[in-house]
């Protein structure tokens, strides 16, 4: 069943989650220049989130090795953190979970290293673009459809691919809550959206198709046929009005 904020205390918490993560986002996207290694923006998240009183979600996750996770060009998701230089024309998503008092926040930005091709610019754009879009259609009493897609016809209205084989999720006391929000579907399928329900909106998208496939490392997941692939995130609350963005900075 989808988790429903219910009091304001439970509504603070996850604030609370939401701005350690977009505030550690800001500045891990700050250090990215060419030369930098991923392995760098894990110390920073370690450092940042003792500061903030944050204990990073992903570390030790299923068996996860990292504070956070840093995909690069081809890569869509579950990146791990390590030595190579990012270079000047790449694309880097950041994904990073905080965990402030019993409650998750989650986000996840792409960032250009340098000047990119007009391809990756466009894709890095077309993807923020998609996220807002769905951000936008989670209102209270529409079906959950309504935000997928939303997300899917922007990302597709450009002429990129959104990725099926892994979505958005619920988050609230655990960073993996029902409901699944794929970034595809109908407007009239899914649950109904309620008052105080937590999602994270999550568009992976790609310049290719969008089938993927597994590095032998088990977690860092790439587009199949090698095209450049970005990924925009936030944790959003379903208010009576707009939806409240809780992962902004």
């Amino acid at each position: 069943m989808p988790i429903v904020l219910k009091s304001k205390e439970e509504i603070t918490l996850m604030r609370e989650a939401g701005r350690a993560v977009g505030q550690v986002l800001e500045i891990l996207k700050r250090e990215i220049k060419p030369g930098l290694v991923g392995k760098k923006l894990d110390d920073i998240v370690r450092r940042e989130f003792a500061r903030r009183g944050a204990t990073p979600t992903f570390l030790g996750y299923q068996g996860y090795p990292a504070r956070v996770c840093v995909s690069v060009n081809d890569e869509v998701v579950h990146g791990i953190p390590n030595s190579r230089p990012m270079q000047e024309g790449d694309i880097v998503s950041i994904d990073l979970g905080a965990t402030c008092k019993g409650f998750v926040g989650d986000a996840a930005i792409t960032v250009c290293v340098g000047r990119v091709s007009p391809e990756a610019e466009r894709l890095v754009r077309i993807t923020e673009e998609a996220l807002w879009e769905g951000i936008r259609a989670a209102r209270v009493g529409v079906r959950l459809g309504e935000v997928s897609a939303a997300v899917q016809a922007r990302a597709e209205q450009n002429g990129f691919s959104v990725v099926r084989e892994y979505v958005g999720h619920g988050i609230g006391r655990e960073m993996h809550e029902e409901p699944q929000v794929p970034n595809f579907g109908r407007p009239d399928q899914g649950p109904l959206l309620q008052t105080g329900m937590a999602l994270a909106i999550e568009p992976m998208v790609t310049a290719g198709d969008w089938r993927t496939k597994r590095d032998s490392d088990n977690w860092t997941v790439r587009t199949l046929d090698g095209s450049l692939a970005a990924h925009f995130e936030h944790t959003v609350a379903v208010t009576d009005g707009a939806a409240e963005v809780l992962t902004l900075p």
